[in-house]
């Protein structure tokens, strides 16, 4: 017994052994190294085209015509002769003003007139009497020259009773409040009953014209001076007849087109800005006075603009924006990049990069600069699609250790497994 006891002894280290090296042996086999090809990407092949630069800027909707009815006369409102919210045409009757003392009034100076005209028929048929006498010498010439001022100051009663009467019938008629304009009206600051005053500062209410309507808008007086300075350089051109899209609150483009009217010519200093105005046509009246909209201003044309996808620029915690390009080796490169705006999902270029040169847009979380790349060219833009998320790009990739290296050599650990057995074998322990 002890005998086999001892044997077993013996054999249990060589059993070991020879498992681990079993194992060794395994691992060694599975560990060959995979040979891959170089990393795909997307690119896009920059091209030079004409861009249309726009700018949106707030605005707000301001009525074509605004009136505000107020009473020409005192009196008590008598009757409110239109609806609220309703059309009104120019000229229409709005109120009634209580009229009775000014029908009076215009009776009286109407009787007046009359009294006036009836003087001076009678001053006339005097002065032809006269003027018979004095050719034959009956009167005096004192009598006819009377008689001529007496007919020439009845006459100037006429005119004066004439003119009064004008005045009561201008009275008279503003007892009928009329609509100025035509347009829209809104509710009635008084009903029926209710004392008005002549040039009361409360309007009585207000008519606004619809269609069309302005909108007023601001913009930086930084941005203009940019504007012209590209201007006098050559780099755009002039678009002061591109017709401007109003966007509504929601986001949503007005169907109708707008033109630029005019602009300020002076700065608002407390904010440094400058107002537009824009004319649109408002004929289903969408727009309403005080709405909050945007509008996109063509600021002016650019000729051989490039523009790069939003997707492949990258932008470092400076605020510095690279991309990286795949040059005619198929090599990855980075490249520092100037781009000033956005035109719909692309940047426009300002420096940096050339027409012909291929941006990587896709896959640029597996790469970086200085390896082979396998590039293939982007098929159109996919608006409706957001971006993939990749993790920033370091500008230099930082270099590997020997140690980094030998660990992630699958052959190095191959001589290691080789001479497992060999420890294991039980023919090295007899």
């Amino acid at each position: 017994m002890p005998t086999s006891a001892c044997r077993r002894a013996q054999a249990l280290p060589a059993i070991i052994l020879a498992a681990l090296a079993l194992l060794l042996t395994a691992c060694g086999d599975g560990a060959e190294p995979v040979v891959q090809g170089p990393p795909a990407v997307t690119v896009a092949t920059l091209s030079s085209q004409q861009v249309t630069l726009t700018r949106e800027l707030p605005g707000r909707v301001q009525p074509w015509l605004v009136a505000e009815v107020r009473p020409q006369v005192s009196g008590l409102i008598a009757e409110r002769l239109f609806t609220e919210g309703s059309e009104v045409e120019a000229g229409q009757p709005l109120y009634q003003v209580d009229d009775a003392t000014y029908r009076a009034a215009a009776n009286n100076a109407r009787a007046q007139l009359r009294r006036a005209e009836a003087g001076a028929e009678a001053a006339r048929l005097h002065a032809e009497r006269i003027d018979e006498l004095v050719r034959i010498d009956a009167v005096s010439q004192q009598d006819q020259d009377n008689a001529v001022s007496g007919l020439r100051v009845a006459q100037a009663d006429v005119g004066a009773a004439r003119a009064a009467l004008d005045a009561a019938n201008v009275t008279l008629g503003h007892a009928l409040i009329r609509s100025p304009i035509s347009g829209r009206i809104g509710r009635s600051s008084v009903t029926a009953g209710a004392l008005v005053t002549a040039s009361q500062p409360q309007a009585l209410a207000t008519v606004q014209q619809l269609d069309p309507v302005y909108v007023d808008l601001t913009q930086s007086a930084t941005e203009l001076l940019d504007l012209r300075r590209e201007l006098a350089e050559g780099r755009l051109e002039s678009s002061t007849e591109l017709p401007v899209t109003i966007l509504l609150d929601d986001g949503t483009p007005f169907p109708q087109q707008g033109t630029l009217a005019f602009s300020e010519v002076s700065v608002d200093p407390a904010t440094g800005s400058f107002g537009l105005r824009v004319v649109v046509d408002n004929p289903e009246h969408i727009l309403m006075p005080g709405m909050y909209v945007r509008a996109v201003v063509g600021s002016g044309v650019r000729q051989d603009a490039i523009l790069v996808p939003q997707r492949g620029v990258t932008r470092d915690p400076k605020g510095d924006t690279s991309v990286m390009l795949v040059n005619d080796e198929g090599v990855i490169e980075h490249r520092p990049v100037v781009v000033s705006r956005t035109v719909g999902d692309q940047w426009l270029v300002e420096d940096g990069l050339a027409v012909g040169e291929r941006v990587v847009v896709e896959g640029l979380q597996k790469i970086q600069p200085g390896i082979a790349v396998d590039a293939s060219e982007f098929q159109g833009r996919q608006a409706a699609q957001p971006a993939p998320a990749a993790p920033p790009i370091p500008v230099t990739a930082p270099p590997q250790s020997e140690a980094d290296n030998d660990a992630a050599d699958p052959a190095a650990s191959t001589p290691a497994a080789a001479d497992a057995p060999a420890a294991g074998d039980p023919g090295a322990q007899s």
